[in-house]
């Protein structure tokens, strides 16, 4: 049993395949296990990792294919707009590890009916060499209604290859807006909202054992960040709302204790992040995690991210625009992957494809210093002389 758990904790996407997805009209990547996406603003940073939320919304509890593309605006709206002959849209992963890269493979590629629905036109599966799904079959020809739903979110189905759909279960995504934290009543409704709605409600669903060891760890890496912080509790207030709740040195002898209401931008998200670290296993996916955070720690965050994967075999795939979060020098020029616009749709590429990056390096040159001028826009200048 502890070698199957383990097996799956190494679980990763070791390569990604699109076509026509959004600003993409082909995608062919290997992953590493750290992956740092850069590249200028609009250039589709954040719809490469969609990619991966995709996937899991697929396979989620209240999701399923249909809801998967309805909540991205419909087939139109993921097409890639430079898409003008085919009208289908390409996804293929592969998962594995290091040494079996190619465990499992997964591939599905839709379009939509003259209805405006979804519709698969290919869905196949690999365990290995061995092609454990091929659709469509012959109950998809004579029932063409079987083609707006995936095997892969069917239990009946997806037998030969569930550990894909389970795999694809435990991505998480997370991209905290402060404001919602402190206003839960603003996503009422919203379960494991990625954008922090309820992510006071996940906190006090973990057992308080588990929960109080998880804060005081989490306590400990925040006092660097905020020194005042001394002690951090959850708490439930008259109503049964659960609140965290920080004590911070003060000049009155006792301290002064805040609730998250309380709590700046910078602590919150890092707070967020610090437990989606701690309290999961699959693949996480972030949104410029530098954002509101001190540049000192920023630049430390890749480490430990590194601590992390050392620890639980975890994948993270990130977008970033700070020069500080790639000052870390452990970071490796396959794990920074270029996104490049052009007008058939942008290109992304490992930064070791460019000859000038691994020149540069060789120099002396900071890899920031090195990476980021290939994502300033052309014409930023221009921004200074709004207003005359």
């Amino acid at each position: 049993m502890g070698k199957s758990r383990a097996k799956e904790t190494a679980l990763r996407f070791t390569h990604l395949r699109l076509e026509n997805w959004r600003n993409f009209t082909q995608v062919d990547l290997d992953l590493q296990q750290r992956a740092f996406f850069v590249g200028p603003n609009a250039s589709g940073k954040s719809n490469l990792l969609d990619v991966f939320r995709f996937l899991h919304d697929i396979v989620s509890e209240g999701g399923g294919f249909r809801e998967a593309v309805k909540r991205r605006g419909g087939v139109s709206a993921i097409r890639a707009l430079a898409a003008r002959r085919n009208p289908e849209v390409g996804v293929k992963v592969c998962m594995g590890d290091e040494q079996e890269p190619g465990r499992w493979a997964y591939e599905l590629r839709f379009k939509q009916d003259n209805r405006q629905r979804p519709l698969i036109h290919k869905e196949i599966a690999f365990a290995g060499e061995e092609r454990v799904l091929d659709r469509p079959d012959s109950e998809d020809e004579r029932d063409p209604e079987r083609l707006t739903q995936t095997y892969l979110e069917q239990v009946h189905a997806n037998r030969k290859f569930r550990a894909v759909s389970d795999f694809f279960g435990t991505v998480q995504y997370l991209h905290i807006v402060p404001q919602l934290i402190r206003e839960p009543e603003r996503s009422v409704g919203h379960v494991n909202d990625p954008f922090g709605g309820d992510f006071l409600e996940q906190v006090a669903k973990v057992n308080e054992r588990t929960r109080n060891a998880w804060l005081m760890r989490i306590r400990g890496a925040l006092q660097v960040a905020v020194p005042q912080l001394k002690e951090l509790e959850l708490i439930r207030d008259n109503r049964g709302t659960p609140h965290l709740r920080g004590k911070y040195s003060h000049w009155r002898p006792q301290g002064a204790w805040q609730t998250e209401e309380r709590f700046s931008d910078g602590t919150l998200r890092m707070l967020g992040l610090l437990w989606i670290v701690l309290s999961g296993k699959g693949p996480l996916l972030l949104e410029e995690p530098e954002l509101s955070l001190h540049p000192e720690v920023i630049r430390n965050l890749p480490g430990m991210f590194w601590r992390m994967q050392r620890r639980t075999g975890r994948q993270v795939l990130l977008s970033t625009h700070a020069p500080d979060l790639l000052r870390d020098e452990s970071i490796g020029l396959d794990e920074v992957l270029l996104l490049e616009p052009r007008k058939e749709g942008t290109i992304v590429q490992p930064a070791a494809r460019f000859k000038d990056i691994p020149a540069l390096l060789d120099e002396g040159v900071p890899l920031s210093e090195a990476v980021l001028p290939k994502t300033k826009p052309d014409d930023a200048s221009q921004l200074s002389l709004f207003g005359d």
